[in-house]
């Protein structure tokens, strides 16, 4: 599987964030499972490191919010929708966070490590570390 970042930039050339936040999110069986709420960025490496989702409640009350690997989306060639590489109930049992409270420290890498390996990717800081 590609990378979000490759396809994105061989079908669309460069994205803008303001272009992908905000952005309808369909799973596999093309069912609607949110929006990208956010984009978390690590600078220091210039890479996306996660897509925060917005998923759950009714018309954006009640949403939860879930942080998930960049690597677990890609764009469609056809619809200009980002396909969650996700099952939908792996998803609903997520470990999420409300809007409003508190963020997690995306920045810790224990707490990132555990996100990637619940949605069974390999965290950057570790596959790129390998790379000559």
């Amino acid at each position: 599987m590609k990378k979000a970042t490759e396809k994105s930039t061989a079908m669309y050339g460069v994205v803008p964030a303001s272009k992908i936040i905000g952005e309808t999110v369909v799973n596999r069986q093309s069912e609607n499972v949110g929006k990208i709420h956010e984009l978390v960025i690590d600078a220091g490496k210039n890479r996306v490191v996660y897509a925060v989702l917005s998923f759950g409640g009714f018309m954006g009350l009640g949403d939860k919010l879930f942080a998930l690997p960049w690597e677990a989306f890609e764009f469609s060639a056809t619809d200009k929708k980002l396909i969650l590489n996700v099952d939908k109930d792996k998803l609903n049992a997520a470990p999420g966070f409300e809007k409003d409270e508190k963020w997690p420290n995306f920045s810790d890498i224990l707490w990132g490590e555990s996100i990637y390996n619940y949605y069974d990717y390999a965290p950057p800081w570790k596959t790129q570390a390998l790379k000559p």
